[in-house]
């Protein structure tokens, strides 16, 4: 498409969450600081919590990346699950063949003997679990119930709970209560500001180049920079949205500095910003 005209090697704003593209912008430095610390300290829960769109699942992959070497990470990527299929799906992560009819007491014996063999191999185990909003009542007291295991010092698994900002509204329901007081690290990602979205789609544009001695020929007008943060909200995956179809415009018309117009026709063809409160806005911006 665009690729050859602009000296991209791919697209600089797909919607994967590829770490390749990863941007140490505050927010998400400060969350992945305090992920390792935590996981460092041995805590039983950590949590991070972002609107849709703002990297939490990057941030998750990167945690992921970073992990590998040091612990035995076991990765929930969907969490719609009763209690039984989490423990089933935990045993498969940890490596374990288990029988689909295996009774739910003996299963629950299984793991507990793998975590211990994987802490006696210096390889402390991490629970991710993405979208954790998502999870049943039942599920979220089962994992309560995995993160009881522990030696004298530490706990045999550790837990980190990646979810939109319901998760919250989740966990403070009173029933919910014990849980609550087991996660003693939270993060929260934040939409970024104008300065965080410029630094945002400079690094993704370099990252993209073909060739990396090659300056990035895309330019962004200075009213281009101003409607593409309100009409993006600093979202993360809508800056990837508006940029990727600003280029495609860019492209037809055989130009290199995206205006305002084009963000602009990108965010009417974009239904998340057409539809918000921003329509409204279309004379300001």
């Amino acid at each position: 498409m665009y690729l050859y005209h602009f000296g991209f090697r791919e697209f600089p704003f797909g919607l994967t969450p590829d770490t390749d593209y990863f941007c140490a912008l505050p927010a998400h430095v400060d969350a992945m600081n305090t992920l390792l610390v935590a996981l460092a300290t041995g805590e039983g829960f950590v949590k991070v919590v972002g609107e849709v769109g703002t990297g939490k699942t990057l941030l998750c992959r990167r945690l992921l990346d970073k992990l590998e070497a040091s612990h035995h990470c076991a990765f929930i990527p969907n969490p719609y699950l009763s209690a039984e299929a989490l423990r089933f799906q935990l045993a498969s992560e940890l490596g374990l063949r288990v029988a689909r009819d295996t009774e739910q007491g003996r299963l629950t014996n299984m793991i507990e003997r793998r975590l211990i063999k994987l802490r006696g191999e210096g390889k402390p185990v991490v629970l991710i679990v993405d979208e954790a909003q998502a999870l049943p009542d039942e599920t979220l007291e089962a994992l309560r119930l995995f993160t009881n295991l522990e030696t004298e010092k530490r706990k045999l698994m550790q837990v980190v709970l990646f979810g939109q900002p319901e998760l919250d509204a989740r966990l403070a329901q009173p029933h919910l209560r014990q849980l609550r007081q087991r996660i003693t690290f939270s993060c929260h990602l934040r939409p970024l500001s104008r300065a965080e979205l410029k630094a945002y789609v400079h690094h993704r544009l370099s990252a993209a180049r073909a060739n990396p001695a090659h300056p990035v020929p895309v330019t962004l007008s200075w009213a281009a920079w101003r409607v593409l943060h309100a009409y993006s909200r600093g979202i993360p995956r809508l800056i990837n949205i508006l940029m990727h179809k600003a280029l495609i415009i860019l492209f037809g018309e055989r130009r290199y500095q995206i205006k305002r117009r084009h963000i602009r026709l990108a965010a009417l063809d974009t239904d998340d910003i057409h539809l918000s409160w921003l329509a409204g806005m279309w004379r300001r911006i």
